[in-house]
């Protein structure tokens, strides 16, 4: 398992920093693969269901692409609405009543959801310092991530969510936003004192910081509901694409939008 680890980081780690640097195209079908792969492990994760998954999955890609590039944004809500029309329409015909609406909700919210989430990496991307902003936010999230998983196991005491992910902890949860918040700043006055106040960069690092753990526990709800542990194998080693992008889905969003409010 430990060789699986260092050989997939080996290769990956790289292949994700160049597309990274490089933005554009690059960045635009990494984030494309993430997203499609995580559509599918959402849609198989919640299989119990029965949604319709070849149809999500196609209605989920277009949507990325129409999302990331604005000259297609429009097609976005047509799509949309055609999505729905069809799995009514499927349906209707199957004429299985029992459960329909689940079926419908489950298929639409992960053709959707996902890839609107993450098509807020492309943006963030695309901004004049998305280079500095998402090394910033990688960086950031992967420290979060050990100091509350460090502090959780430690001195961890107070459970933050039971049912849903039982292993993390309130205290481990508030090292994660101090940590967050530090790691971020800190970023500012290495490489983006030119774009971002101090004060910007402490509310970031914040909103990383919370709305990252929260991220986390929105997927492990998704996973107690399919009663599994790991959203799948696609990554030898470390797991689904969800289990390493579970934090990006509502952080993207979150920090796009703070950064507008902040203009």
């Amino acid at each position: 398992m430990l060789l699986k680890r260092i050989l997939t980081a080996v290769v990956g780690i790289p292949i994700i920093f160049t597309c990274i640097y490089f933005g554009g195209l690059l960045f635009f079908i990494l984030m494309f693969a993430v997203s499609f792969f995580c559509v599918l492990e959402y849609l198989t994760i919640l299989k119990k269901y029965n949604p319709h998954k070849i149809l999500s999955l196609i209605m989920g890609a277009l949507f990325f692409a129409f999302l990331c590039y604005g000259q297609y944004g429009d097609k976005v809500a047509i799509s949309a609405l055609c999505m729905l029309l069809i799995l009514f329409a499927l349906e209707v015909f199957k004429g299985k009543v029992n459960m329909c609406l689940t079926r419908i909700s489950v298929s639409f919210l992960g053709a959707f959801f996902l890839p609107l989430s993450l098509a807020y990496m492309f943006y963030l991307r695309e901004l004049y310092y998305g280079l500095e902003l998402i090394f910033a936010i990688f960086v950031t999230v992967w420290i979060l991530d050990t100091a509350a998983f460090a502090a959780g196991k430690n001195f961890g005491k107070h459970k933050l969510s039971k049912n849903v992910s039982p292993k993390k902890t309130v205290e481990g949860a508030i090292a994660g936003v101090v940590f967050g918040i530090i790691t971020f700043t800190a970023c500012r006055y290495i490489f983006m004192s030119y774009y971002l106040t101090v004060s910007q960069a402490v509310v970031l690092g914040a909103v990383i910081s919370v709305v990252g753990q929260f991220s986390d526990l929105a997927e492990s709800l998704i996973k107690r509901d399919g009663k599994i542990k790991d959203s799948g194998k696609t990554i030898p080693g470390h797991g689904g694409f969800l289990d390493r992008f579970d934090s990006y889905i509502f952080i993207a969003p979150a920090v796009y939008y703070c950064l507008y409010f902040f203009k």
